[in-house]
């Protein structure tokens, strides 16, 4: 855009901005005439997708700020009156900065339009607001929160009336409806210093709502004896704080909170990026468990507590479980034999061991898109056909046990993975030999994961060509692993189920060795290269099978970067 064009556009951002703060910010830029901070701001728009919004927070359309929530609601509130779907609207928000005002907007914009709001009035976690929204038969529920994103961040998450997140054409009718939105200033609102005495507003008790969400989700516990854990744990300074330290002790787990990421802070003083996959997220979480006796497992959650991460012990220190590691443990676990027609599922990107396991212990096993909006969405379509879901999960961290919580969940799952080790400990096993034992029945698994980055202008067309170059001519082999087939999930939509349709994701089958995924980032100039490696394990003990795993490990990574080079780009680092 022109400078001409940027200051027209800065000008009728600030007429329709009801925020100070932002107005004040962009009029700040106008004056310096920042070109680059101004295009960056103006030159584009936050996408409403089956995400939601997700964003730096900030001045202008491409951010996330007071007046695309107020819009965002607007066309929310716009398409569920058109739909003419019943009940009320839950609303909830995370620790971040921001995110008490955005709720406040939220609520304000959904009660001029006629909806009765039900609120959380406090910081909640995301598991929690899903599950209220079912519990009170919400029309759909909003969620103010950036997940694991850094500080600076901040988003809007919608559910769907049936519990789970939006899906196409969802997505796409309320986006339209905030295309018809107008300008935030004149979009109808009850101020909050109003919302009390509305009659369509009303507060939900949190205490009441963990209660019955403790209750819901807990799983019948074992009935053997158990030896109860000791465990350190993180919520990273989000809102899972009091809420799984109570639901593992309620489970008879001795908890250890890190006393200096307990309480719920926005500005996250302790870590640069709050996402428990990030190196050094864990960091203080280990040196607790270092000071502290006969520790058994370390456990963190993300800010808003929809994920789930797991240290165990080992002789040099702490090893952290890889989402795919947990996910399996978890499923043996649930998958007890008292299901009719038990159901797992994991997104395309996670490990296709689920499927081995599934197997074995006469399961049905279905692969979604990635997305626990897919998981739950495949999952209502295969309960309809008398299917029973018992868990889904992805390797980024997210996990669902049962049918109470239709999302990620990083509350409940943690009771259910806390009780699986302390079975184990009580047969004087550990959490690895379970998972040596499970690897030495259906085979070693190992993944690895890299990233490819394309800086300048073009990127995001340059991840196009490439994707589009690999699945028309494919390698022969990475690192002589002969490249046996190739599926191009662009196509052929029509001959699979909704919950796996379009994406550009490109499969390169290795055969009897595993295979490789490429995909590109969807919200940045990235290609994403997933390897999921299996071969026999070996038949002396646990601790062989698990050094198998590692250095099996070591190749899939060789092999992504393998897959890097033949498409002609510098291999990037571990995401």
């Amino acid at each position: 855009m022109s400078l001409d064009s940027l200051i027209a556009a800065a000008h009728r951002w600030i007429e329709g901005d009801p925020d100070p703060a932002t107005r004040a910010e962009m009029e700040q830029l106008l004056a310096a005439q920042d070109t680059a901070a101004l295009e960056d701001r103006l030159g584009g728009r936050l996408h409403f997708g089956t995400a939601g919004l997700r964003g730096e927070v900030g001045a202008g359309p491409n951010r996330m700020n007071r007046a695309v929530v107020i819009r965002a609601t607007r066309g929310l509130a716009a398409h569920l009156l058109k739909q003419e779907t019943t009940g009320p609207v839950v609303v909830g928000y995370d620790a971040r900065t921001s995110s008490r005002r955005f709720m406040e907007d939220t609520v304000g914009v959904l009660a001029a339009a006629g909806f009765s709001v039900r609120y959380f009035d406090e910081a909640t976690p995301t598991p929690l607001v899903a599950f209220a929204a079912r519990r009170l038969d919400a029309a759909a529920a909003v969620v103010v929160t950036a997940s694991h994103n850094p500080p600076q961040d901040n988003g809007y998450k919608v559910y769907a009336k049936n519990g789970a997140q939006i899906v196409p054409p969802d997505d796409e009718l309320i986006a339209s409806q905030i295309d018809e939105a107008g300008a935030a200033s004149r979009v109808p609102r009850i101020r909050w210093s109003a919302v009390a005495d509305s009659d369509l507003c009303s507060p939900i008790d949190p205490n009441s709502i963990f209660a019955k969400y403790a209750a819901s989700t807990r799983r019948p516990r074992p009935d053997r004896a158990t030896a109860p854990l000791r465990i350190v744990y993180t919520p990273l300074h989000g809102v899972g704080g009091r809420y799984t330290k109570e639901m593992l002790e309620s489970g008879g787990h001795e908890v250890i909170p890190v006393a200096t990421q307990f309480e719920p802070d926005g500005a996250f003083p302790t870590v640069d990026f709050p996402n428990p996959e990030e190196p050094g997220a864990l960091d203080e979480a280990f040196a607790v468990a270092r000071r502290e006796p006969a520790v058994d497992m370390i456990i963190a959650n993300d800010p808003d507590a929809d994920r789930l991460a797991v240290a165990v012990p080992i002789a040099s220190g702490w090893q952290f479980l890889t989402g795919n590691q947990v996910g399996v443990l978890l499923a043996d676990w649930c998958l007890d034999g008292s299901q009719t027609r038990p159901l797992v599922l994991n997104s395309i990107v996670s490990s296709p061991m689920l499927g081995n396991l599934a197997t074995a212990r006469h399961a049905t096993w279905a692969v979604t898109l990635t997305g626990f909006k897919w998981i739950w969405n495949a999952a209502l379509d295969l309960a309809a056909t008398g299917y029973e879901f018992v868990m889904g999960y992805e390797e980024a961290l997210g996990y669902s046990v049962g049918p109470t919580v239709r999302d990620k969940d990083g509350i409940a799952p943690a009771l259910v993975f806390a009780d699986m080790a302390a079975d184990a400990k009580a047969r004087r096993m550990t959490v690895l030999d379970r998972l040596a034992a499970l690897y030495a029945e259906l085979g070693v698994w190992a993944s690895a994961q890299h990233s490819v980055r394309f800086g300048g202008p073009g990127g995001m067309e340059r991840v196009g060509s490439l994707l589009e170059e690999l699945a028309t001519s494919p390698p022969a082999d990475l690192n002589g692993l002969a490249v046996t087939g190739v599926t191009d999930y662009r196509r052929g939509a029509a001959d699979r189920p909704r919950y796996l349709g379009a994406t550009p994701l490109v499969d390169l089958d290795l055969g009897e060795a595993g295979r490789c995924l490429i995909r590109p980032s969807g919200t940045e100039p990235k290609l994403k290269i997933y390897v999921d490696l299996t071969e026999a394990a070996p038949g002396d003990g646990s601790a062989a099978i698990l050094t198998a795993e590692g250095r099996l490990r070591q190749r899939a990574t060789t092999v992504a970067g393998a897959a890097a080079a033949a498409m002609g780009v510098a291999d990037g680092p571990s995401a």
